[in-house]
């Protein structure tokens, strides 16, 4: 697939299998019942179909948003991702809406997604509050230079907004 022809889009389009945010979502896109939430397991907001046929225990899959996600460069990293088959093959979302606050174990790092490789013109990249989004390199150049800010404008912008705590 190639990079789609916006100067940045979020993770969610280099996910290799759907997400399901809430359990009604799960249930509306897969007409099936999702599985009891289990406060003992991570959350996980997606399936590998093929993972409960694997005849390895363990599924591998070559790219996920590392955990924690910045590099030693500062930019958001990549890792392994290996899950044992039978989690792999289900969800684990937890209930939402009225009456489910303070639901035990839903506040813990979610099992990420695992991705497509990036294509050349694609590289990741940390965006406001934090949040990893994918960057078209050619088409996020071009909009920098038509904006007037270069990246040393924006790297002092930032520091400033740092030292002001308004980041």
């Amino acid at each position: 697939m190639p990079a789609l022809p916006f100067p940045k889009y979020s993770l969610g389009h280099l996910y290799l299998f759907p997400y399901y945010p809430t359990r009604e979502d799960y249930q509306r896109a897969t007409g099936q019942e999702p599985p009891p939430w289990n406060p003992n397991r991570r959350p996980k907001y997606w399936f590998d179909p093929a993972a409960r046929d694997s005849r390895s225990r363990r599924v591998v899959y070559e790219r996920a948003l590392a955990d924690p996600p910045a590099g030693p460069d500062g930019k958001p990293m990549l890792d392994v991702l290996v899950l044992d088959r039978e989690e792999a093959a289900t969800v684990n979302i937890p209930p939402k809406g009225l009456g489910t606050t303070n639901t035990p174990g839903a506040d813990a790092p979610e099992v990420p997604v695992p991705l497509r490789a990036l294509e050349p013109d694609e590289e990741l990249a940390f965006d406001f509050a934090g949040v990893v989004v994918v960057r078209n390199k050619k088409l996020w150049a071009e909009l920098e230079r038509q904006s007037g800010f270069t990246p040393e404008d924006r790297r002092l912008l930032a520091a400033i907004a740092r030292k002001l705590g308004i980041e």
